[in-house]
């Protein structure tokens, strides 16, 4: 599901792009790899808007809800849902800095516009294989500040180069493999005796 949702956020973003007049510029790719010798990736990021996944972490507060479903008068249990947050990193590479600038505010007034995200309200292309089998999502998109220090950690793991940027955090996004972990039968009755109590 993170291929997908980032995918959906992408086209939503150039969707909106598209409407107020401008070019579909926002690419999924890793700005990390903007210097690298792979010419293929460096032209997918000349003068776009890199969508990168710099990191990921698990919602522990939902970790522990039991998992069941119930089927054919069974009870089948699983492991529990991994519930996920996704921090993802708009990178603005545009010809000219305040382009670049540009961009990034107009990234933050879409998601200032929309930031629960379903496939009520959410059309994107269906067309692609791996996007053909989506049916139930929910998550939300909010911004995400970081510190000075873990802006610069940042930048320094993806290779030193600062761009002008916007990092938000995507919230609730559920993994989980239809692995059932065992079964049982489902209580119908109670059998047993009940002794009414007198009163003294």
């Amino acid at each position: 599901m993170i291929f997908e949702v980032i995918q959906i956020i992408a086209e939503q973003v150039n969707n909106y792009l598209e409407e107020i007049g401008l070019e579909k510029s926002v690419v999924p790719e890793n700005i990390a790899l903007l210097e690298s010798q792979n010419d293929e990736v460096a032209k997918a990021l000349k003068n776009n808007i890199a969508l990168t996944l710099i990191n990921l972490d698990e919602e522990t507060t939902l970790k522990n809800f039991p998992n069941h479903v119930i089927e054919n008068n069974k009870t089948i249990y699983k492991n529990s849902v991994i519930n996920l947050n996704l921090y993802l990193l708009f990178s603005a590479n545009k010809d000219f800095y305040i382009n670049s600038l540009s961009y990034i505010s107009l990234i933050i007034a879409f998601f200032q516009g929309k930031k629960l995200f379903t496939q009520a309200n959410t059309i994107f292309n269906r067309n692609n294989v791996a996007m053909a089998n989506i049916d139930n999502f929910r998550f939300t998109v909010e911004l995400y500040t970081p510190t000075f220090e873990e802006l610069n950690y940042i930048w320094g793991t993806l290779g030193g180069k600062q761009f002008p940027s916007a990092l938000y955090k995507v919230s609730m996004i559920q993994i989980e493999r239809n692995i059932p972990q065992g079964e049982g039968q489902l209580i119908s009755k109670i059998k047993g005796i009940t002794k009414r109590k007198e009163q003294s």
